[in-house]
C-alpha cells in the first residue's frame, strides 16, 4: 500500500500503539472480572470508564456465559482483528479473514500470558523493595496473580521462607506461550499469507 517503507513502518507503529493500548485496557478489564479484582479500585474504575462505551453497546446483543463477559471477548477479537487487517494492508501482506481470526486468538492469548508474567514480576520486585506497604495497585496485582500463585504454592511450599511459586508460574506461562501460542500464531500467519 505504501511505497515508502519508513512511512509504512511509522504508520504501522502508530496503529499498533493506538489499538494496542485499547486492547490492553479491554484485556485488563476482562482479566480483572475473571479474577474478581476490586471493582472500586481506582485502576479498575479507570478501565471501566475507558472501555464501557463499546461494551455497553455489545452487551445488548452478546450475553454473558457462566460469569464470563463474552462482550469483552468479542470486542478483543474485533479490535485485534482490525489491527492485524490494517497492518497487513499497510505492509501489503495477506488479509485472509480466517488467518486474521486465528492470528488474533494467538496474539490475545500471548497478551494475557504477558499480563500475568509482568504482574508477577512487578509483585516480586515490590515484595523485595517495600514488603509491608499497601496501595491500590498492589491490591490489584495480588488479585491478579494469586489465582496462579496459590496452586503453585500448594505444589511447592515455601522453602526456608523463600516462595518459589513465582518462578514455577513464570516457567509454566512461558511453556504455555511456546507450546500453545506460538503454534497458533504460526498457523494464523500461514493462513494469512497462504
Amino acid at each position: 500500500m505504501m511505497g515508502n517503507p519508513y512511512l509504512g513502518n511509522a504508520t504501522t507503529f502508530l496503529v499498533e500503539m493506538a489499538l494496542g493500548f485499547y486492547i490492553l485496557a479491554v484485556m485488563l478489564r476482562f482479566i480483572f472480572q475473571i479474577v474478581r479484582a476490586d471493582f472500586y479500585n481506582p485502576m479498575s474504575q479507570f478501565l471501566v470508564k475507558l472501555t464501557d462505551p463499546p461494551l455497553r453497546y455489545l452487551r445488548r446483543f452478546i450475553p454473558g456465559l457462566w460469569g464470563m463477559d463474552l462482550a469483552s471477548v468479542v470486542l478483543l477479537l474485533v479490535l485485534q482483528g482490525v489491527e492485524i487487517w490494517i497492518v497487513s494492508g499497510i505492509l501489503d501482506s495477506g488479509t485472509n479473514p480466517i488467518g486474521i481470526v486465528v492470528l488474533s486468538v494467538a496474539r490475545l492469548l500471548g497478551l494475557a500470558i504477558h499480563v500475568f508474567m509482568f504482574a508477577i514480576i512487578v509483585q516480586v520486585i515490590m515484595s523485595w523493595l517495600n514488603p509491608h506497604t499497601y496501595n491500590p495497585m498492589i491490591g490489584l496485582l495480588y488479585s491478579l496473580t494469586e489465582p496462579l500463585l496459590s496452586p503453585a504454592r500448594k505444589l511447592v511450599p515455601p522453602i526456608s521462607g523463600l516462595d518459589l511459586s513465582p518462578i514455577i508460574v513464570i516457567v509454566g506461562l512461558q511453556l504455555a506461550s511456546m507450546l500453545l501460542v506460538h503454534p497458533i500464531a504460526d498457523l494464523g500467519r500461514g493462513i494469512l499469507l497462504g
